[in-house]
């Protein structure tokens, strides 16, 4: 495995849940990962409360956007080390072909922007599914992937979307 890590996150409408673990990577990779954020089906605008989520974490928003998986399956698309579901929805969909064949895991996260209710619960229900995606960032940034051989990295993979 590589020095540095292409990773991409994959929901619906890219507008909560992959922003937000984009932008929680980004911060927390310390240069050793790039993460990117894309939808099937992009809402095309980031929600204010994941942005709002991200910013009370100290966690800068800018270039945050939300956009279509096809930016990433492309041949001027970045080389993907491995692609992450947030969603169920966007891992039963058939999903692009992604170029060098990354590793691929679920890590289904509830739908914050799918909660209704008053405002407190909905803002309860981002940091809900944030702290979900920090745990999960955390665990995976843990894993030795330079020593680590592929099917050790796939299992740990899974093993981190069912926590």
């Amino acid at each position: 495995m590589a020095d540095r890590y292409n990773v991409l996150f994959l929901c619906t409408g890219n507008s909560a849940r992959s922003i937000m673990a984009e932008g929680l990577l980004n911060h927390r990779g310390n240069g050793r990962f790039s993460a990117f954020s894309a939808g099937s089906h992009p809402t095309g605008q980031p929600r204010p409360e994941a942005l709002r989520q991200l910013e009370s974490a100290g966690i800068n928003t800018t270039g945050l956007r939300s956009k279509s998986w096809d930016e990433f399956s492309g041949p001027a698309a970045p080389h993907l080390d491995f692609v992450f579901t947030v969603c169920d929805n966007a891992a039963r969909e058939e999903c692009p072909f992604w170029p060098g064949q990354p590793m691929t895991a679920n890590w289904g996260i509830a739908d914050p922007a799918a909660v209704k209710g008053t405002p407190d619960e909905i803002a309860q229900a981002f940091r809900d599914a944030f702290v979900v995606l920090d745990r999960r960032i955390g665990l995976f940034m843990s894993l030795p992937l330079a020593t680590l051989q592929e099917m050790a990295i796939k299992q740990k993979i899974d093993e981190i979307g069912r926590s």
